[in-house]
């Protein structure tokens, strides 16, 4: 999700653009390209590039597009899409500079693309720390939390969300430009370069990853435990069910999250510490973890498609399939049978929710 982070988390050796990280150089002979990181690295980045651009661009669309689809959850999770799709944007440029072994855009490209990729990498997780927040106050404090959970706040809440990550990423802004002896987009921290480079690793691991974390935990642990005391209970049924599918559709995405980052901030960690050795296979390793970070941003609109039934039929309709799946010309807010059989609508899903809308549903 970052490449100035890519560059900047302690990579002692070839980073992925096959040079060293942002520490000085002189006298050394830039090493020949290979075939890997000049073809097949970049064809890989693109290809996760259209992938990623396209599914999150769907997701905008359809959140933006239906009204049944503004709901405090989709607006965190607009702003999840718009943080990925930026992220996805610079991608292009990364897989040209990896083809040519230099940058050939400019400083003032280098320090717009890692600065908006630093900002975005920050707005990810804390959407998704927001998020399961949300999901903690819809299920443990419905009713005390209704004044809250409208989307004029949350959308409040998103644009500081933004902010937060523009003031997080000031190191990457800061430090980022075109190395003079690689002529490479990087990092490169005032001496004593290898202190400043542990320091951001610690910096980004706690506040860009394990402290998030830490929060989404508790979160979830706290609405395990409200959930298993209230299922013996009766009342309310059909909005609890539908509390419950958002709730594991936002652990579902969490979950995806961990599974992409988690290796990338451990390896790097574990590199600062001790120093994996400058051979092929350590530098495979790394590239892996890199794009199985980037496919992260490619996994989330297919996870909607799939734990979501409105994301699934806006989709459907926004693609024009619809007709061909024999689906109908209605749209996602129109009124659709129920599994029991019964006539839903948009007022039944709402359930609780006050007339003057301040309760806001958490249907997706």
């Amino acid at each position: 999700m970052c490449q100035a982070l890519y560059h900047a988390l302690g990579w002692k050796h070839e980073n992925r653009f096959g040079h060293s990280d942002g520490s000085n150089h002189s006298g050394e002979a830039q090493p020949s390209p290979s075939a890997v990181r000049t073809v097949a690295i970049p064809v890989i980045y693109l290809l996760v590039c259209a992938g990623g651009l396209g599914g999150n661009s769907l997701v905008i669309y359809v959140v933006l597009r239906f009204a049944k689809m503004k709901t405090v959850t989709n607006i965190y999770i607009l702003n999840l899409a718009v943080a990925d799709v930026l992220f996805m944007l610079g991608l292009p440029f990364i897989a040209a500079q990896n083809a040519l072994s230099y940058w050939p855009f400019g400083s003032a490209l280098c320090r717009l693309v890692m600065a908006v990729d630093g900002i975005n990498q920050f707005t990810s997780v804390f959407c998704l720390t927001v998020m399961s927040l949300d999901r903690y106050l819809a299920v443990v404090h419905p009713l005390k939390a209704a004044g809250w959970r409208r989307p004029p706040v949350a959308k409040l809440i998103s644009a500081a969300v933004w902010a937060f990550s523009l003031l997080m990423s000031l190191p990457v802004i800061i430090f980022v430009d075109v190395q003079e002896v690689w002529n490479t987009c990087n990092i490169s921290w005032p001496e004593p370069a290898d202190v400043w480079g542990a320091v951001f690793i610690i910096y980004t691991a706690a506040l860009g990853f394990f402290g998030p974390l830490l929060v989404i935990c508790i979160c979830h642990l706290l609405i395990v435990i409200k959930v298993r005391a209230a299922g013996a209970r009766a009342g309310a049924g059909r909005r609890r069910r539908s509390e419950r599918k958002v709730t594991r559709m936002v652990v579902v995405v969490v979950a995806a999250f961990v599974l992409c980052w988690l290796p990338f901030f451990t390896l790097n960690i574990a590199n600062a510490v001790f120093p994996l050795p400058e051979e092929h296979s350590s530098d495979g390793l790394y590239f892996f973890v890199v794009v199985l970070s980037y496919a992260n941003s490619c996994a989330n609109p297919v996870l909607y498609g799939f734990l979501s039934d409105n994301f699934r039929e806006s989709f459907r309709r926004a693609l024009g399939l619809r007709r061909s799946l024999g689906l109908g010309t209605g749209g996602p807010a129109d009124p659709r049978p129920d599994k029991s059989g019964h006539l839903r609508t948009t007022a039944l899903l709402a359930g609780g929710s006050r007339v003057n809308g301040h309760m806001q549903t958490s249907q997706l």
